[in-house]
């Protein structure tokens, strides 16, 4: 059986060398920091799923063998994880190699083979969630109670789809990162997928006359007593806003924000299965899509890079729009 091998976050890049427990549990801080936190999760979930497969087939783990991570990459697509599963796994891998200043075993045409392989038998193409469009919105809104919670809800529906915020961009942003205009609302987004050394970039939320998405956060805010630290906060059942055990404001959790999503879709009659919390972010984009909005613009909002992602969005908002077989179909 292999010895017990440490997990990516918790791997030193100066591996072989003992350092003070202080000094490695720094260390150990800014290789987190490094990576997001959804990252740093996902990365140490991965490399506990190969960790144990190789104990139970007697490989090493940490340094690994091309020729067992290949086979754990044949085993994981016999089991139909979904291709992204596997990339992720290979990047927890790879990643866990690095810190460890280990050869890097995905680095392998073997390895590259059985993933071409794994990616034709189980497909390529990944489960698209509905997009929540400014219609779908609407009716979600319709069905928030008029409730602490309720208002929590409305405020989290609307900026997160005003904003096309990604989930873990709207449960970090605190109170100090609202600075209100004439036009509406900026938001700091801190961090982001896109921006992990946190420079941070502004997003602008107009007032609007449908959705009102500024209002709502004011209405929450004001109706919460919150002035400061974390927007978007747990509500107890008796509809007080939750403290942390050293009276500390806690956020939302990530998970919280689909399960809000969801719980709407189900009032509204929908298939809460086909939605998610990325909906609120894909709906947007849709909706700016269907409106005529320009592709930049949709950027600016959406904080993508990659125009490729975007224009994805725009040519389904738009598939039936001048179609080519529509005078004569």
């Amino acid at each position: 059986m292999p010895e017990p091998d440490n997990l990516p976050t918790e791997v030193l890049s100066d591996h072989g060398n003992n350092l003070p427990a202080e000094a490695a549990a720094i260390v150990r801080a800014y290789q987190r920091a490094s990576k997001a936190d959804a990252t740093v999760r996902a990365y140490t979930s991965d490399a506990r799923v190969f960790q144990e497969w190789c104990a139970q087939f007697s490989f090493r783990s940490l340094p690994a063998s091309p020729e067992a991570v290949a086979a754990f990459i044949v085993s994981e697509a016999e089991a139909r994880r979904a291709a992204s599963t596997l990339g992720r796994r290979l990047a927890a891998i790879r990643y866990a190699h690095k810190l460890a200043g280990a050869a890097d075993p995905t680095d392998d045409e073997g390895v590259r083979a059985a993933m071409q392989g794994a990616r034709r038998k189980v497909g390529v193409a990944p489960t698209q969630k509905a997009a929540a469009t400014a219609d779908v919105l609407a009716a979600l809104l319709m069905r928030t109670p008029d409730t602490l919670t309720g208002k929590r809800d409305r405020a989290l529906l609307a900026l997160g789809f005003a904003g096309a915020f990604r989930r873990s961009e709207l449960v970090a942003l605190d109170v100090e990162d609202l600075r209100e205009d004439p036009e509406g609302l900026r938001v700091m987004v801190r961090r982001s997928k896109v921006d992990q050394e946190g420079r941070g970039f502004e997003k602008a939320i107009p007032h609007g006359r449908f959705i009102r998405p500024v209002a709502l956060v004011r209405e929450w805010l004001d109706a919460a007593g919150i002035a400061n630290g974390p927007v978007f906060r747990p509500v107890s059942r008796s509809g007080n806003v939750r403290q942390g055990a050293d009276y500390s404001a806690p956020r939302l959790t990530t998970q919280a924000v689909a399960d809000i999503i969801k719980r709407y879709c189900t009032a509204a009659g929908l298939d809460a299965a086909t939605f998610g919390a990325h909906s609120l972010r894909a709906g947007y984009i849709t909706t700016a899509a269907e409106r005529g909005a320009d592709l930049a613009r949709i950027m600016d909002q959406s904080g993508h890079r990659d125009p490729r992602t975007v224009v994805g969005y725009i040519r389904r908002a738009n598939a039936f729009k001048g179609h080519s077989g529509s005078g004569f179909l």
